[in-house]
C-alpha cells in the first residue's frame, strides 16, 4: 500500500453530532446545533430549566439568576462575554418540547423530539439582529464553537443521569 494515498474509512456512528453552523444575512445571523441524545427528554428538559445547576454541567454558562418558566425573565452570563449580563425574558415554553428566551436582539429556540427508540433529537438555534445589527454584528463572537460545546456538555450530562437512572 502506498502510504501517501488518501484512505477513506467509513463508519455508523450510534450517535448523531451536527456542528453548528452559522447563516448570515446584512441584518441577522442564525447560529444552529443538533445532536442525539440517548435520554428521556424529561431528563434534557429539567437540565434546560434548572437555572441554578447550568453552570455545574454547561462550560458556555458562568451563571443564569431567575427560574426559567413561562414570562419569567432571567440573567445569563456567559463565557463568550464574561463581563456582560445577557436579561433574557422566557417567551416560549412547552415542557420536554420547546424552550425560548430572547431579548430586543436576540432568541434562542431550545426544542426536543422524541425519537420513539430511545433517543431526542436536542437543537439550538440563535437568531440575532435586527435594523441595526449591521452596526454592532463585527462586535459579537462567532457562537459555533460554544454551541458545540453546549450540546456535547447537554449530551453528556443527559446520558449520565440516564445511565444511573437505569
Amino acid at each position: 500500500m502506498n502510504l501517501s494515498t488518501p484512505i477513506l474509512i467509513m463508519t455508523t456512528a450510534t450517535t448523531f453530532a451536527q456542528h453548528a453552523t452559522t447563516t448570515r444575512t446584512t441584518f441577522h445571523r442564525e447560529t444552529s446545533v443538533s445532536t442525539v441524545i440517548k435520554a428521556d427528554e424529561a431528563i434534557i428538559w429539567a437540565l434546560l430549566t434548572n437555572a441554578s445547576d447550568y453552570s455545574r454541567w454547561n462550560s458556555t454558562v458562568t451563571s443564569i439568576q431567575g427560574n426559567i418558566a413561562p414570562g419569567e425573565k432571567i440573567v445569563l452570563k456567559s463565557t463568550l462575554d464574561a463581563k456582560r449580563s445577557f436579561k433574557l425574558k422566557v417567551k416560549e415554553f412547552e415542557p420536554a418540547k420547546k424552550l425560548v428566551w430572547g431579548d430586543g436582539k436576540g432568541q434562542r429556540t431550545y426544542t426536543l423530539t422524541n425519537t420513539g427508540n430511545g433517543t431526542v433529537t436536542f437543537a439550538m438555534t440563535e437568531r440575532i439582529g435586527g435594523l441595526l445589527f449591521p452596526m454592532y454584528a463585527k462586535y459579537i463572537p462567532s457562537f459555533d464553537a460554544s454551541f458545540d460545546a453546549f450540546a456535547a456538555d447537554l449530551k453528556k450530562e443527559a446520558e449520565l443521569i440516564q445511565n444511573k437512572s437505569n
